[in-house]
């Protein structure tokens, strides 16, 4: 293990290193320390560990409640989205990139039900995690995908590429109708890292991110942190309003994501307890555990099997086995690439699906938030979607033999 003095040395090299970089900063080699032996594809996990939450939009039949229901669910996933790694860790640690096709596969089981969540990563140049979560019972469907671009300007600014789109069964809705699902668009917040200068780096969300949704409410999130004068880490302020009068604020969210924050009824200046309609406490809130199957049994190209051996040696700074089994993966998605471009075939996504043409919900819902009918495709490496016929051919394929896990481990990641 390295001494503080080194940690020290190495770090301060790291941070000049990045000072001086001029490009995307994922493709920098980070000190040993502050390495993880996550994957990026488990972070899709991070929008639903409280699956009531997740599910509870289903029961409200009121669209402006429902939608507040959407925004509060969507402020509890903060905090183990952006600082649940810092605060197990002590800092934020660099994520292990994923190769293409890597799958992350597992689900929760509580009061809500079963939820399941399905990872991929559906680009690797440019980088993009696809990710589909449905709660059985209720019918909640989220869906999307994203890729990060790190930038250096006095400090590491990510920005985050791609949107989420929650699909909602509207309770007792008219048989006859057309409209039986309610569609919330979601942008993503901009992040920043803090702490650098001191070794001890943690995320701290900046600008606005908005909800949108199909009924007509909208949601602007803003978020602030504590400057080197003043503020409040992790601060959070939301206003809904009907999308056409942005003026006419029918509910407020002031807080703390990492901690609480209030639900008010009405604009933040006539906030008293009278109209407070409700209090989330996220450090109160316990998660629901992410149930998934042990290695040995996922499938080769699961996250946790897949880099079993990278994360067991971070896990004992042992650099020299990390660099070797990194380098196997690497190498063996390189050969493929080139197989791939010799046959002129593509590689085939497992459960997601690049849509070509037009998206009807970035048609309508997109203008609103800002966010491009293309779905910003050209950095994302398409625009994705969940595909639920791939998903059941997928579930009625027979398991693996040994020796077939093992020719794939070997013929995909060098193993």
């Amino acid at each position: 293990m390295a001494s503080p003095i080194q940690v020290s040395s190495s770090w301060g090299a790291f941070v000049k290193s990045i000072a001086s970089f001029n490009g995307d900063l994922s493709s920098l080699t980070a000190p040993p320390f502050i390495l993880s032996g996550t994957s990026l594809t488990e972070f899709s996990s991070y929008w639903c560990q409280h699956p009531p939450l997740f599910a509870a939009p289903a029961s409200e039949p009121d669209p402006a409640k429902r939608a507040v229901l959407v925004l509060k669910w969507f402020i509890s996933t903060l905090k183990q989205q952006y600082a649940s790694r810092s605060e197990e860790y002590g800092n934020e640690k660099k994520p292990l990139n994923p190769f293409l096709g890597e799958l992350f596969l597992g689900e929760w089981e509580d009061s809500a039900g079963v939820t399941e969540l399905i990872s991929e990563q559906v680009s690797h140049h440019p980088p993009a995690t696809a990710y589909s979560i449905r709660n059985a019972r209720s019918g909640v469907h989220l869906e999307g995908y994203n890729a990060q671009k790190a930038t250096f300007k006095s400090t590491i600014i990510v920005k985050q590429i791609g949107h989420a789109v929650l699909t909602v069964p509207i309770p007792n809705a008219d048989p006859s109708s057309a409209n039986k699902t309610e569609t919330f668009l979601i942008t993503l917040p901009s992040l920043h890292i803090e702490g650098l200068l001191l070794g001890t780096p943690f995320v701290e969300l900046d600008g606005s991110s908005y909800i949108t949704s199909s009924s007509g409410f909208t949601a602007k999130i803003d978020y602030s942190g504590r400057g080197w004068l003043s503020g409040k880490k992790n601060s959070v302020t939301a206003v809904l309003y009907r999308t056409d009068n942005e003026k006419d604020v029918l509910y407020n969210v002031t807080g703390v994501w990492t901690k609480s924050f209030d639900i008010y009824k009405g604009p933040s200046k006539t906030n008293a307890s009278k109209t407070k309609v409700d209090t989330y406490d996220a450090a109160a809130d316990p998660i629901t555990p992410l149930r998934i199957r042990p290695v040995e049994e996922q499938y080769p190209l699961e996250s946790r099997r897949a880099w079993a051996k990278v994360a067991a040696a971070i896990l004992k700074g042992d650099m020299d086995t990390v660099s070797v089994e990194k380098g196997k993966i690497e190498q063996a998605q390189r050969d493929l690439r080139a197989k791939e471009r010799e046959e002129d075939r593509a590689w085939e996504r497992r459960y997601f699906t690049a849509l070509q043409g037009a998206d009807p919900i970035l048609e309508s819902l997109g203008p609103v938030v800002g966010v491009p009918v293309s779905g910003d495709a050209d950095k994302t490496g398409g625009l994705w979607r969940y595909d639920n016929e791939k998903a059941e051919k997928v579930r009625n394929l027979p398991p693996l033999s040994e020796e077939e896990a093992q020719t794939v481990a070997k013929e995909i990641l060098g193993q």
